[in-house]
């Protein structure tokens, strides 16, 4: 049985990063609130490496210059689609 997605809040994630920093440990927060051991992992590192826990916020240079790329590609591939259908209709006259 596949389990629903949840989502959290900044403050209930930063609530459990302080717990876990205030010396409880990680197996007694993921069962305590019912949460995967990954995710505890991914609060605690965002918080240490940016503060924040948005994804944005979160990603290497790399990653944003993948997105850059592919919204860019996503565009020149919309304005090859505009132009040949210029073309098309061009030719026709």
């Amino acid at each position: 049985m596949k389990r629903e997605r949840r989502t959290y809040t900044p403050e209930f994630k930063l609530q459990l990063v302080k717990l876990y920093e205030n010396g409880k440990s990680r197996a007694d927060i993921t069962r305590d609130y019912d949460i995967t051991p990954s995710a505890l992992d991914r609060w605690i590192k965002n918080q240490k490496e940016t503060g924040s826990f948005k994804a944005e916020d979160n990603r290497s240079a790399e990653e944003n210059e993948l997105l850059q790329l592919r919204k860019e590609v996503g565009q020149l591939r919309m304005e090859n689609d505009i132009l040949k259908q210029a073309a098309l209709i061009m030719g026709r006259k």
